[in-house]
């Protein structure tokens, strides 16, 4: 019996092959890819349901008899639980896997599109962007955790900007069909079709979603076969990396100023996604559809000022660059340079570079989240990021609150529709120009960090 017991115990544990831990390295970044690519398609629907409004804003104002004020307000509708379930969520984050979260959020988003094919009026618009912006709030803290955990620390800001680029994919790939859609078979049939994406999307995630296993520093030496960096590499009986309290890391120079810089992206996206087309069929004269499509521009130059930005952090950070630089920096210089472009867009009287530096300033303000989180996620410890990631989302939002009211009582209030429209650019591109230059000599995540009691 002695024997058997002693046989029994040398035999070698057979490895879970349900867990990625235990998966080839081949493998486990393929399917790593596979759920990077699966929420950047969450993405795009989440921002095809936030554009559907400016997309189809001409004629549901004709149609309902809505002022631009009425209007503006309503663009700003789908924020106003935007930030509150964010903040709901984040400790929700820490205990729940992120695969049912996003379930559940994208069934909210369907289901949100129901009230305005069915009863098409201002009170059904009204519900359905508060329902849809509570479902969408907690999504890209979420987005950015799951993918976070599929890839080591210094390979994850290529696949994470990857699915954060949804925020431009989903106006590039669903705008032209939306104002297909619009012109064709009237703009109550494209809420009809999000919908029907929504609950696609949500049967697949069902069969693929996974949790990945990158959850922790220690969990990363482990699968990577590296070294622990201290305090952790101490040995078992040493601690893991105490906890940071929420508040110092919110009240850091770094995190706060990487914020501003995303509110004021989400600012700018918002406003373009609300009244863009707007301005291009009321004051450049284009029909609805092509004024629709034309939100294509800034949308394609974000896909690739988003990838691009976080492929050059992610570059800098390999060749051994302070963080202060590769990701500090960036996210000014972006900030900077898309405030000069709105900027010129909006002095401009030809209204070829108008467009052309719209495309610019209103395409690279999404390019600044990725950035943003990256420099947030640096102010905490493993444990902690989701939370903190869900607070850094749910303020730099509050940006898409803001725009659209302003921007409708600036068109409203001005003698010309082209006067308001240059209010609005102007207002936005100022904001721009001087957050990012404070960002530029205040963001410094190793002062930050050494201060928080972190690795430097």
């Amino acid at each position: 019996m002695t024997q058997q017991l002693a046989a029994s115990a040398s035999l070698p544990q057979v490895a879970d092959q349900a867990d990625p831990r235990h998966w080839t390295p081949r493998k486990r970044t393929s399917y790593g890819w596979l759920m990077a690519v699966m929420l950047l398609v969450l993405m795009m629907v989440s921002w095809a349901d936030k554009a559907i409004l400016g997309i189809v804003a001409v004629p549901v104002m004709r149609d309902l008899h809505i002022t631009p004020e009425q209007f503006g307000l309503l663009g700003s509708a789908v924020f106003f639980l935007f930030g509150v379930a964010q903040l709901v969520a984040a400790p929700i984050a820490n205990r729940v896997k992120s695969k049912w979260i996003l379930l559940a959020l994208c069934l909210v988003w369907a289901v949100a599109q129901v009230p305005v094919f069915v009863f098409a009026s201002l009170p059904a618009l009204w519900f359905s962007r508060v329902l849809l912006g509570a479902g969408e709030g907690p999504l890209a803290p979420i987005m950015m955790h799951a993918v976070y955990q599929w890839f080591p620390k210094k390979k994850g800001a290529t696949p994470a900007a990857l699915s954060a680029s949804g925020v431009t994919l989903g106006i590039v790939c669903f705008a032209p069909v939306l104002s297909w859609i619009a012109a064709d078979f009237g703009w109550r049939a494209t809420f009809i079709f999000l919908a029907v994406i929504g609950v696609v999307w949500s049967v697949l995630w069902l069969v693929v979603g996974k949790e990945g296993p990158y959850t922790s520093e220690r969990a990363e030496a482990e699968i990577e076969g590296t070294a622990l960096t201290a305090p952790e590499a101490s040995g078992p009986a040493a601690p893991v990396v105490p906890p940071v309290r929420y508040l110092k890391s919110f009240l850091t120079p770094s995190w706060l100023l990487a914020v501003l810089c995303s509110f004021l992206g989400y600012w700018t996206f918002a406003l373009a996604t609300s009244w863009l087309p707007a301005y291009y069929e009321k004051v450049l004269g284009y029909s609805t559809q092509h004024a629709g499509s034309m939100i294509v521009f800034p949308a394609l130059w974000g896909t690739f000022a988003t990838v691009g930005l976080s492929w050059f952090t992610q570059y800098l950070d390999g060749r051994g660059v302070r963080t202060r630089i590769s990701r500090g920096v960036v996210l000014s210089g972006a900030t900077v340079f898309s405030g000069l472009s709105l900027l010129c867009g909006a002095l401009v009287t030809d209204s070829t570079l108008s467009v052309i530096a719209f495309t610019f300033g209103f395409g690279t303000a999404p390019a600044l989240f990725a950035v943003t989180y990256l420099v947030a996620a640096e102010m905490t410890t493993f444990g902690q990021r989701g939370a903190v990631l869900q607070v850094t989302n749910a303020l730099l939002s509050t940006g898409g609150l803001f725009a659209p009211a302003i921007a409708g009582f600036l068109v409203g209030s001005a003698a010309t529709a082209a006067a308001g429209f240059t209010h609005a650019f102007l207002l936005t591109a100022l904001l721009l120009v001087a957050a990012g230059v404070l960002s530029l000599f205040f963001i410094d995540q190793q002062r930050d960090r050494a201060r928080l009691g972190l690795t430097a």
